[in-house]
C-alpha cells in the first residue's frame, strides 16, 4: 500500500522553487503586526502592577490546560515508531529531513469519534503531530498520497515555527479578525508546502476534510473548486473571516493544481 513515491531531492530542485517562496506573503505581514501588538500588551502588563497577576495567571492556566491535553495524548494515543506503523513513521521522517527539520516530531494517532483532522502542537520545546484515526485509516485503504500531503502540511507548521512563536502572539491573537487572518495565511502556507512535496495527494487530502474518508472519492474536484467563485455572499464571507481556516474550495483553488 505504501510505495516510495516521494520526490527525490533532485526532482524538487529542478522545479527551481525554494521553500521560502512557498510562504504566503500575508503570513509575514500579519506576523509582524501581531508581534508588535503583543509586545505592547506584554509591556503594558509588566509596567502595570495590577496587570502582572493576570499575566501570570493566564500563563499558568494555559500551561496546565495544554499539559492536560498532552498527558491525554501521550497516555492514550498510539505513537508511531520503527515498530509501530513503521511505513508512516519512515515516510514522516523522510519528509522531515527534506524540509530541513533537525528532528522528527513525536507522531500520535488519536481516536476522535469520527472527526477528520490532524494538527501540530508544541509543549516545553517538544513538537507533536496528531493524526485522528479516521484520517489515518485512509492510508491503508487508498495508499499514501493523501496522508503524505496531510503530514507535510503539519510538518510545515513546525518548519515555519508557527508553534514556537505562538506564545509571543497569544495576546494579539485574541483580537477579532486579526488573529484569524494570520491563522488562515499560515494554513495557505502549509497547504503549499504539502502540495510542493506531495502534489498527487493535495486535492484528495483536502477533499477528505470536506466529504469524509469514503465519499471524497466521488466528489467532482473541479466543481467543488468552482464553489469558491460561485458561492458568494455576506454570510459566507463573514463565516470565513471569523475562522482560523480558509474555506476548503478556496484552499483547493489556491493550490492551482
Amino acid at each position: 500500500m505504501f510505495e516510495n513515491n516521494t520526490p527525490t531531492s533532485q526532482s524538487i530542485n529542478r522545479k527551481g522553487i525554494g521553500m521560502e517562496s512557498l510562504v504566503n506573503p500575508r503570513e509575514k505581514i500579519y506576523f509582524f503586526i501581531l508581534a508588535a501588538i503583543s509586545l505592547l500588551i506584554y509591556l503594558s502588563l509588566i509596567i502595570s502592577i495590577v496587570g502582572i497577576p493576570y499575566l501570570v495567571a493566564g500563563l499558568i492556566i494555559s500551561l496546565f490546560a495544554h499539559g492536560i491535553f498532552i498527558g491525554h495524548l501521550r497516555g492514550n494515543g498510539i505513537r508511531l515508531s520503527e515498530n509501530q506503523f513503521p511505513e508512516v513513521y519512515r515516510l514522516t521522517a523522510e519528509y522531515a529531513r527534506r524540509m530541513g527539520l533537525d528532528h522528527v516530531p513525536a507522531i500520535y494517532i488519536l481516536q476522535a469519534g469520527g472527526l477528520l483532522n490532524a494538527f501540530a502542537t508544541r509543549f516545553f520545546g517538544r513538537d507533536f503531530v496528531v493524526i485522528y484515526s479516521d484520517v489515518f485509516e485512509i492510508a491503508y485503504e487508498e495508499g499514501e498520497p493523501a496522508l503524505a500531503f496531510i503530514i507535510c502540511h503539519e510538518l510545515a507548521h513546525i518548519k515555519r515555527k508557527h508553534l514556537t512563536w505562538s506564545w509571543l502572539l497569544s495576546p494579539a491573537m485574541l483580537i477579532p479578525f486579526l488573529g484569524a487572518a494570520y491563522s488562515r495565511a499560515c494554513e495557505y502556507t502549509c497547504d503549499r508546502f504539502g502540495a510542493y512535496f506531495r502534489p498527487d495527494g493535495a486535492v484528495s487530502g483536502l477533499l477528505i476534510l470536506a466529504a469524509g474518508k469514503k465519499l471524497y472519492r466521488n466528489v467532482n474536484a473541479q466543481e467543488f473548486r468552482n464553489q469558491a467563485d460561485n458561492e458568494r455572499g455576506f454570510w459566507i464571507w463573514f463565516s470565513e473571516v471569523l475562522s482560523t481556516h480558509p474555506n476548503l474550495p478556496k484552499r483547493i483553488k489556491a493550490l492551482n493544481l
